[in-house]
């Protein structure tokens, strides 16, 4: 089987690259990214990428034909992947995370890919009352990110599937370890704030409903896109995936690193305005799905593993908000500095 996988060099990719490597031998793995965060590694002992089996650099507004040659499945990861990217960059959010990921999906199963995996999310949902929201319910997406990922959606649901499999996953709100640690996701964020400076600063009111997967998890749900049949859920499916047992409120989350983090203080801003990203989300059509793939992961274990990833990288930074831990200022630096267009291209 060979596997293109798109932003692969992100913070999903090294450890679904890992996952695949172990649970389908002799799989053939090829990365296709632009190389934004290949540089962000944090405590890696070596290059994630040495696990596949052929890694090319590259824009996937411009996805190299011959790359699609004798793909059996296509995994699209490459997005910008949250909501104050998609903000700052609104057009270019638009361009890759929807133009480009279906771009990419058409052309792969005109080359004849049998399956195509589509890295969505629950952000979709927006601010949802009236109890969890179903696969079928109305979608309020209320940012740029969001509003990219139901247009895609939109759009691989028109893909003719005659003869392939398409899954968009609906991922909850990641979180966990990578050996490229993203700290702008809401619980890797309480983690870095209690071992850098036993201080958790929540910028919301705390009252917002989030469900969450670890990385692993979401790695696991993507080995079950790319191996399910089309009895399972349809030639096209777009599926919430997480587990009920996953949904906090966001105080919850900081209280339960406090109690992780010896020592840690929490501070909630009960003067902010509402956030409006609100959500809860019904998991059973995925627990029914795909009851092998379910997620494994507990709260109090990523909390661990983020912590001991931290400490062993000697992460000190009360200031990470601000630093290159953050995507956001990545991208920002690369500008500055002269490497890429306000469109995100290589300038060289």
């Amino acid at each position: 089987m060979k596997i293109l996988i798109t932003g692969n060099m992100g913070y999903v990719g090294p450890v679904l690259v890992a996952h695949l490597r172990r649970t389908i031998p002799g799989a053939t793995l090829v990365g296709y990214d632009s190389g934004y965060f290949a540089h962000c590694l944090t405590g890696a002992d070596a290059l994630p990428e040495r696990q596949l089996d052929l890694q090319v650099f590259g824009d996937v507004r411009g996805l190299p034909a011959d790359l699609l040659q004798g793909v059996d499945a296509v995994v699209v990861l490459s997005a910008i992947s949250n909501d104050p990217m998609g903000n700052r960059f609104e057009q270019v959010t638009a361009e890759i995370n929807h133009a480009a990921s279906v771009d990419i999906a058409r052309r792969a199963v005109a080359s004849g890919a049998k399956r195509v995996v589509f890295a969505s999310s629950c952000s979709m949902y927006g601010f949802a009352e009236g109890g969890p929201r179903r696969e079928q319910d109305a979608l309020n997406p209320l940012a740029a990110y969001a509003k990219s990922k139901v247009a895609a959606e939109q759009a691989l649901a028109t893909l003719d599937t005659s003869k392939a499999v398409v899954t968009s996953l609906r991922f909850a709100t990641a979180c966990g370890m990578s050996d490229r640690l993203r700290l702008d996701l809401v619980l890797n964020d309480f983690v870095a704030c209690a071992v850098s400076s036993k201080r958790i600063t929540v910028l919301s009111d705390g009252t917002p409903w989030r469900p969450l997967i670890e990385v692993r998890d979401m790695a696991r749900a993507v080995e079950w896109a790319l191996t399910r049949t089309p009895e399972q859920g349809g030639r096209y499916l777009a599926v919430n995936v997480g587990s009920a047992r996953w949904t906090y409120q966001v105080k919850d989350l900081a209280d339960a690193v406090a109690k992780a983090v010896p020592g840690t203080e929490v501070s909630i801003n009960a003067a902010a305005p509402p956030d409006k990203r609100s959500y809860k989300v019904d998991f059973s059509l995925f627990e029914s799905l795909a009851p092998r793939h379910q997620p494994l992961v507990s709260l109090g274990q990523a909390i661990e593993d983020l912590k001991a990833g931290l400490e062993r990288m000697g992460f000190n930074d009360p200031d990470f908000r601000s630093s290159q831990a953050i995507r956001l200022k990545v991208l920002e630096k690369h500008m500055a500095e002269g490497r890429l267009t306000d469109q995100l291209s290589w300038t060289a």
